[in-house]
This record gives structure tokens, C-alpha cells and sequence, in this order.
């Protein structure tokens, strides 16, 4: 990932509240407030770099699509929580301001 966005940040600190656990889509959704159509591709981007791993789960009730879940794959938990770090650390560093 090449820097990180105000989207990025969000879904992946949604992930790192609990970097072992398999989250849905939807639930991702509601948690960083992102719609379906900048979430989606996110998640596709960060699976395509390793950071995700996803798995289809089969829905018990009849009629029911299965839903697809992701996680942080070792690595995407290092390089989320490196990146996060990193950008923290710039957001810290405020231009200076002139004083009238």
C-alpha cells in the first residue's frame, strides 16, 4: 500500500481492534461508515497485497447466499500496524504557524 488513506485508516484500525478475527464485509461497513463501493475494492486491493486473507462462509439457513469474511494475514497485521504508526507520526508533525 502506497500511503494511507482516510479510508485505509479507518479499515484497517476496524481490523486491528481484533487482528485475528474474521470480520464481513457488512459488519466493516457499519463500523468505519464506508459504502459498499469504496470498501469492496479496499478490501480487494489489501487482499491482493497480502495484508487479508478471506474465506467464504456457508449461510445455515436455506436460501441465503454465503458471505465472504477477511482477516489480517501476519503480515497485513505488521504492515497495518507499521503503517498506521507512520502515519500518525506525520499527522503529529504540524507546520508551523505565523504569528500577527
Amino acid at each position: 500500500m502506497q500511503r494511507l488513506t482516510r479510508t485505509a485508516t479507518r479499515t484497517l484500525l476496524a481490523f486491528l481492534e481484533g487482528p485475528r478475527s474474521w470480520r464481513y464485509g457488512y459488519d466493516l461497513m457499519k463500523v468505519t461508515d464506508l459504502s459498499s463501493g469504496t470498501l469492496y475494492p479496499l478490501l480487494a486491493r489489501l487482499s491482493e497485497d497480502g495484508w487479508l486473507e478471506s474465506r467464504w462462509d456457508e449461510s445455515e439457513l436455506p436460501g441465503k447466499p454465503p458471505r465472504q469474511l477477511y482477516r489480517l494475514t501476519a503480515t497485513g497485521r505488521i504492515h497495518a500496524r507499521h503503517a498506521l504508526e507512520r502515519a500518525h507520526a506525520s499527522w503529529l508533525r504540524l507546520p508551523l504557524t505565523r504569528e500577527a
